[in-house]
């Protein structure tokens, strides 16, 4: 079966169905969020600003799409924190979204790769926190979760 997909300016395939706040794919011309634009190279300063912003509004798969671009992006030495960073807000998503097996094993996953930054941890990122609050929400029994009210601090203060 040959079907047209959606693709980038690159080629790449992109599905371009509007997106619910969480991510998920919409009826075509249905009225979707507005998503955070792939591939845009930013500042670790301007990433962790604009990843706060749309966690705070509930947006936690768009904060992650957001984070996945400085992962991409990222100097060799930071992206396991970067990739750690993406996996915490998916992890979010998932838990919002109800699937709560998988978001704590990817919220365990990105609290496991931002863990070894604790000891100095870039760009004022709160790693000791964020590790414990993934791990703590990948713990929390299901039924107990308010993920809407449970958004990180990526940055300490």
């Amino acid at each position: 079966m040959d079907v047209d997909r959606d693709r980038d300016p690159a080629g790449r395939a992109r599905n371009a169905r509007p997106r619910d706040a969480l991510g998920r794919p919409l009826p075509r011309g249905a009225v979707g969020e507005e998503r955070a634009p792939e591939g845009v190279l930013r500042s670790p300063e301007h990433a962790l600003a604009e990843a706060q912003e749309l966690l705070d509004a509930g947006r936690p798969f768009h904060a992650h799409e957001v984070l996945e671009d400085a992962w991409k992006s990222a100097p060799d030495p930071e992206r396991q924190l970067w990739r750690g960073l993406a996996q915490l807000a998916v992890g979010l998503t998932h838990v919002a979204r109800g699937n709560d097996r998988g978001g704590a094993r990817l919220l365990e996953r990105g609290a496991g790769n931002v863990e070894p930054y604790a000891a100095d941890p870039p760009h004022g990122i709160d790693v000791a926190g964020l590790v414990v609050w993934g791990r703590g929400l990948a713990a929390v029994p299901p039924s107990s979760r308010d993920a809407a009210a449970l958004a990180p601090r990526l940055r300490a203060g």
